[in-house]
C-alpha cells in the first residue's frame, strides 16, 4: 500500500474535568497540538454541550485533529489525521495528554493509503 498519511486514534483517560469542559481551553489545546506537531492550521470549530462535553475540530493542510470530550468521565476521543511526512500526530497526541493531565492513553496508528492492485481487499457490504 501507498501510504498517504498517518491517523493516530486516541483514548484518554483521567483527564481534568475542568480542562475538558471549557471550550475556550479545548480549543486552545487542540490548536496548540497541531502547531507543536508542525502542521499549518487552516480553519477551527467547536461546539459546547449541555450540561458538559466539547467536540471540535481544527482542520490543517496536512488533513485534521479532531476531539470529542466526557468531562465527567475524565475522556476525550482525540483523532489526529496527518498526510506527509513533516508532521507527527504522536506530538499532538502526546502534548493534548499532557495538557489533559492524563493519567492514561490508549492509542493506536493507522496508516492510510492507496491500495496496490495487486493487494488483497477486503469488501464489506452494507
Amino acid at each position: 500500500m501507498q501510504s498517504l498519511g498517518r491517523h493516530v486514534l486516541a483514548e484518554v483517560y483521567g483527564c481534568q474535568f475542568e480542562v475538558l469542559n471549557d471550550i475556550k481551553k479545548v480549543e486552545e489545546l487542540m490548536i496548540n497540538a497541531a502547531l507543536e506537531a508542525g502542521a499549518e492550521i487552516r480553519e477551527f470549530v467547536f461546539h459546547k454541550f449541555s450540561p458538559q462535553g466539547v467536540s471540535g475540530v481544527v482542520v490543517i493542510s496536512e488533513s485534521h485533529l479532531a476531539i470529542h470530550t466526557w468531562p465527567e468521565l475524565g475522556y476525550a476521543a482525540v483523532d489526529v489525521f496527518t498526510c506527509g511526512d513533516k508532521v507527527n500526530p504522536w506530538d499532538a497526541c502526546n502534548y493534548l495528554a499532557d495538557m489533559f493531565g492524563a493519567e492514561y492513553v490508549n492509542a493506536s496508528e493507522v496508516k492510510r493509503g492507496i491500495m496496490d492492485c495487486q493487494e488483497e481487499r477486503l469488501v464489506v457490504n452494507i
